[in-house]
């Protein structure tokens, strides 16, 4: 599935070459037709996330402070971790903690 995902708040930091919009092809879990934000989460780390993902990641979710929005939607408005993507869907991370 084609997705743009965008990094912002210094979540791009922790990715390969710290670019803030990347162009993806995520295929669904096996045994799923669909993207799911969890699915996504996971492949995210597996595949973008160069350094200190538990800065982006606490457990299966985001960390509290990361906000999450699907065509700039909150995410759980659109169902949370299960909300199912659709082609071409442009998904925001953005980092609300910033240290002092």
């Amino acid at each position: 599935m084609h997705l743009t995902l965008e990094f912002g708040g210094g979540l791009e930091l922790l990715l390969e070459k710290s670019t803030k919009v990347h162009k993806v092809d995520v295929p669904p879990k096996d045994g799923e037709g669909k993207v799911t934000v969890s699915g996504l989460l996971s492949w995210v780390k597996s595949n973008l996330i160069k350094e200190r993902p538990e800065m982006f990641l606490k457990g299966d979710s985001v960390r509290p402070g990361v906000l999450v929005l699907i065509n700039d939607c909150d995410w759980e408005i659109c169902g949370g971790l299960d909300a199912e993507l659709e082609e071409k869907d442009v998904v925001i991370f953005i980092s609300t903690l910033h240290g002092g």
